[in-house]
């Protein structure tokens, strides 16, 4: 049973409790919720984050990270410490009993996680992609495509970058979040794989609030939102071409049928139109339900099943186009596009998809970004959507 605390300090502790978690080995989640100013912070108190499926553990009030491929691997860090903070980075209250954290003082604010990002002598590495490659990997799959054996593919890559020595996890949420505000911010460090995950995502997969309305949304179709003189589109006059509205009605359609294969009628559509995030436009369509008046209270775990790993992300159909993905890509998805959030915080739950994201590792940011593919997809075009994607990444990167 949680308690609330009031707290009283003069000044935020966000940043040294960040640090105190990961000196004491503790996993962690930071995160605000888009268009919203409050920060929460969980802390759990085992060393390794519950590993389990969603369904069980939506009862629970804590943060979910999941692989790419959900059955793999699906952490839950259990909010044993939950800490609030208003837009000025104030404390407003802890929910949650104490455990075991180290005392605040100098000695013991250089966490984990920071003597793993910021090591005296720089990691080499070497990049697996490069445009010729990864143009290379989008023509094949346009033959796959065109063979009949898939409508659509999300083939994505990574981009590493040497962390400056003054990276701080702390400032670089923060300049997320003022860069970006209608994007759900997070960052999310587990001491026992050695990783800390942080992004941007401006797509929810599922969330729940707490009278029971169920939301999710399809997001596809990307483009810059200045024109070629560098002038701002705004999204009521952009143009978008046939490939775009495609690939945005595939994923659109991809809800609907898993609606329709839980005999779901009763579901608003709004959409598509066109938003901004950050540099980009995308085409979006919403949809939600009222769990109550339909009578589907646990809505957002059947349909959390049935949608992950989305079109968005994976393709159509669901097991050629993952299949293609596992045998053509260079690497290792992991939590990249799969799925992160708060669950049951007041009696609401939001899971959005891990796009806009970075690993986080000895002193190397991985910066992951992929893009649809369709018949009509032009190589060279899409290796400069993954290039823009990544930009929100390295904005704060320096």
């Amino acid at each position: 049973m949680q308690t609330e605390i009031s707290l009283r300090q003069k000044k935020s502790e966000r940043s040294s409790l960040w640090r105190l978690a990961f000196d004491a080995g503790l996993p962690a989640a930071m995160w605000r919720l888009p268009n919203q100013k409050q920060v929460n912070l969980v802390i759990s108190e085992n060393e390794i984050p519950i590993l389990d499926s969603f369904e069980n553990h939506n009862q629970s009030s804590g943060f979910a990270i999941s692989t790419f491929q959900n059955f793999e691997k699906s952490y839950f860090i259990k909010a044993d410490l939950m800490y609030c903070f208003d837009e000025n980075d104030a404390p407003l209250t802890i929910l949650g009993s104490a455990i075991n954290l180290p005392k605040n003082d100098e000695s013991v604010l250089i966490s984990k996680a920071n003597k793993a990002i910021n090591i005296e002598q720089k990691k080499q590495f070497q990049d697996e992609y490069n445009s010729a490659i990864f143009e290379a990997m989008v023509n094949d799959a346009i033959a796959e495509i065109k063979s009949g054996k898939m409508q659509k593919v999300v083939l994505s890559r990574t981009k590493k970058v040497n962390l400056n020595e003054d990276f701080e996890i702390i400032k670089a949420f923060n300049e997320l979040s003022k860069l970006y505000p209608n994007a759900f911010i997070s960052v999310v460090s587990m001491p026992h794989l050695d990783e800390i995950w942080m992004g941007a995502s401006p797509e929810i997969l599922v969330s729940q609030n707490r009278n029971g309305i169920f939301k999710t949304m399809a997001l596809a179709g990307t483009q810059s939102n200045l024109d070629a003189d560098k002038i701002e589109i705004l999204p009521s006059e952009a143009a978008w071409k046939q490939k775009e509205i495609e690939e945005q009605a595939y994923v659109s359609r991809y809800i609907i049928d898993c609606f329709k294969k839980i005999r779901l009628r009763e579901f608003i559509e709004e959409g598509p139109k066109t938003v901004r995030a950050g540099s980009l436009l995308h085409l979006k369509t919403d949809f939600s339900v009222d769990t109550q008046k339909v009578n589907m209270p646990e809505l957002i775990e059947t349909m959390l099943h049935l949608l992950h790993p989305t079109s968005a992300v994976c393709g159509m159909p669901k097991e050629p186009a993952t299949d293609f993905i596992l045998k053509t890509e260079l690497h290792k998805r992991s939590f990249y596009s799969g799925y992160l959030g708060p669950v049951n915080i007041n009696q609401e739950s939001y899971l959005f998809v891990n796009l806009r994201t970075m690993k986080l590792q000895n002193q190397i940011a991985t910066l992951y970004a992929g893009c649809g593919i369709t018949e009509n997809s032009n190589p060279a075009k899409e290796w400069l959507e993954t290039e823009m994607k990544c930009q929100t990444m390295l904005k704060v990167l320096g």
